[in-house]
């Protein structure tokens, strides 16, 4: 952030590069889940700096309180509604009175705790059915909008973690879902695109970045020999959402500074 503004980062050095284009999603509506916090809040944040009508969701009221009570939010509009619901989804998708984009970044992930049934079941449910369910009940808003959709992958789509087999399968899930969405809802103008996040430093990893020995170790395996903060990410989702990505659907745009394709010493 820097101190003389109150948007974040990112969208402030957009501004500045951008100049009379800095209202870019002017009148659009926006609904982000998972907005309370990492990579959804950066999101919405930045939409809603680019002139957005901008709705967050999540589940914990203290953390939706929290980024309400937040300078940089003051545009943003946060509901709590629980992504594992769909009559709860239906009501609320429903009632906004329009929709041009939808972000799908609701996730959670529950290392070894996964390989217990229920845990399994709910993070699955979260990651990957929400965005299913989200997108069903936002459909007719957004063909009315000729709207896109930007699901949230992973590098975990394609690379393997044993401790978390629910996040994994879930991540690896949206790819495809995706790609079934975009041609689902092609012929009705609606794109539907994901981006796929690699080490980025949110809350989610603190127990990796804030570890000098794993946070190298990650680092020296990107090409840029860097984490990723969310900043790095919301560009990717700011491109697919607009213009000039108009002929850009079925696609996930990796975002992990070169990890995934690394390894080599």
């Amino acid at each position: 952030m820097h101190a003389h503004s109150d948007k974040p980062a990112y969208t402030q050095a957009l501004a500045n590069g951008l100049g009379r284009h800095i209202d870019l999603f002017k009148g659009q509506h926006v609904l982000v889940s998972g907005a309370s916090s990492g990579i959804g809040l950066a999101i919405a944040q930045s939409f809603a700096g680019l002139g957005a009508h901008v709705v967050g969701t999540g589940t914990s009221q203290a953390k939706l309180k929290a980024v309400a009570n937040d300078v940089r939010n003051k545009d943003i509009r946060f509901e709590a509604v629980d992504v594992r619901d769909r009559k709860a989804i239906d009501r609320f998708v429903t009632a906004l009175p329009s929709l041009d984009i939808l972000v799908n970044a609701a996730g959670i992930a529950r290392p070894m705790a996964e390989f217990e049934e229920a845990t399994y079941l709910d993070v699955i449910d979260i990651n990957l059915n929400s965005a299913m369910r989200l997108t069903m009940a936002a459909k007719e808003h957004l063909i009315k909008s000729r709207g896109n959709v930007i699901n949230t992958a992973s590098m975990l789509s394609y690379l393997a973690d044993p401790t978390v087999p629910a996040y994994g399968a879930s991540k690896a899930g949206i790819v495809g879902l995706t790609r079934a969405l975009a041609h689902a809802f092609g012929k009705d103008g609606v794109r539907v695109n994901a981006i796929a996040p690699g080490y980025h430093k949110t809350a989610m990893t603190e127990g990796l970045w804030s570890d000098p020995v794993k946070a190298k170790k990650i680092a020296d395996r990107s090409a840029l020999k860097r984490w990723g903060t969310t900043d790095d990410l919301v560009g990717a989702a700011l491109f697919l959402a607009s213009p000039a990505a108009a002929f850009i659907t079925a696609t996930t745009l990796v975002v992990d500074g070169g990890y995934v394709v690394g390894g080599f010493e």
